[in-house]
């Protein structure tokens, strides 16, 4: 609940800052146009009559402005933009209503909030999501190469691509026309490059994920099918504090729940809704195809299984065997293994969150 003097509204840029605050008392309205600069709005906050809480929408200039007002004692909240409310007839849109608009939802307490990470958590997301794009960029090093070598009617045919044979078939390839080759050469050291990226960031995410706050959460979700070790520590540091969730308003955050237009006696419903977290939600229904195949926990399975508890390696047995029976049961009913496989990636979310918050379960009974 509200309970501050004055709230205070920040249409945060990266060059400039609208700020707008309303103090409950007299009704006043103070606006203003700040610079970027930490000091420069917590100076100008400072100056409002007080309690002062205020608020800006979550973008791409972080939450360093929201740890610089919480370490002056400003309660701050970090607005998810996509849960706004804003007036249909509203057609005019400049910073400075922005920023009123904002300190009015701040006073009526309709600003859905954001987790702000630690600094170490935001840490690890900025290198979970390095290693993102870089597998992003290793995917279109790789088509562009093998789309080169097809516009000169060079196809490979010995096999997965990818792979140590077929790394050895490309360097054999040479061309006459010395452009050409510049180009194949060109396109080749950029996957090798990329390559190279990757390995050194999965290194990296790998040594954190054994010695970190995330360790013991990485060690339990190791326990299911297709979720391994840089998917475990992915998950554990885009959601970040999974109690705010539970079984199943997970796959809510991850945006693999259907949509819904239903009014009256009529009920639709459509595709997933696709919003939330997209990192997370890619890593689930990749990990979801790994429980279609028959179970029969191999070297690897038992060798993560030996890193976590016994009650995470029960747990994680349990959700496998689910999981795949649920693939069986749709096949079964000749479903189609795409819409299966994301019913099936909307059970892990649950089954990732059970194992995640397993030791207060286990500590509470």
């Amino acid at each position: 609940m509200f309970s501050e003097r004055t709230s205070v509204g920040l249409d945060v840029h990266a060059r400039s800052v609208a700020a707008a605050a309303i103090d409950g008392v007299t009704g006043e309205l103070f606006q203003a146009r700040l610079t970027p600069s930490h000091e420069h709005i917590r100076g100008w906050i400072g100056a409002l009559p007080g309690p002062v809480a205020a608020t800006y929408e979550a973008g791409p200039t972080g939450f360093g402005l929201a740890r610089a007002l919480k370490a002056d004692g400003i309660r701050c909240v970090v607005a998810a933009p996509s849960k706004l409310q804003r007036p249909s007839g509203d057609r005019v849109k400049t910073d400075a209503r922005d920023a009123v608009h904002l300190a009015r939802l701040l006073r009526l307490d309709e600003i859905t909030a954001v987790v702000i990470p630690s600094e170490d958590q935001e840490a690890a997301r900025d290198l979970v999501r390095a290693r993102e794009d870089c597998r992003g960029d290793l995917m279109r090093a790789r088509h562009r190469l093998s789309k080169l070598l097809l516009r000169h009617g060079i196809v490979y045919d010995g096999g997965q691509a990818w792979t140590g044979t077929h790394d050895g078939w490309l360097r054999r390839q040479h061309f006459e026309a010395p452009a050409v080759q510049m180009a194949f050469e060109s396109d080749y050291d950029a996957v090798l490059a990329t390559d190279a990226r990757r390995d050194r960031l999965d290194a990296a995410i790998t040594a954190m994920a054994t010695d970190s706050e995330f360790t013991p959460v990485v060690r339990r979700l190791s326990c299911l099918r297709g979720v391994s070790t840089l998917t475990s520590f992915a998950l554990a540091v885009e959601i970040g504090d999974w109690h705010r969730f539970t079984g199943n308003t997970i796959g809510s955050f991850v945006g693999l729940v259907p949509s819904e237009h239903s009014s009256g006696a009529r009920r639709v419903q459509g595709s997933i809704t696709k919003t939330g977290n997209t990192h997370a939600r890619r890593l689930l229904v990749e990990a979801a195809w790994h429980h279609r195949a028959r179970y029969r926990p191999g070297a690897t399975m038992l060798a993560r299984w030996d890193l976590a508890s016994p009650a995470a390696r029960a747990r994680g047995d349990e959700g496998n065997r689910r999981l795949h029976a649920r693939w069986v049961r749709f096949d079964e009913h000749h479903k189609r293994p795409v819409i299966a496989n994301v019913a099936i990636a909307r059970e892990l979310a649950g089954w990732c969150w059970s194992l995640a918050t397993l030791e207060d379960h286990t500590t509470a009974r």
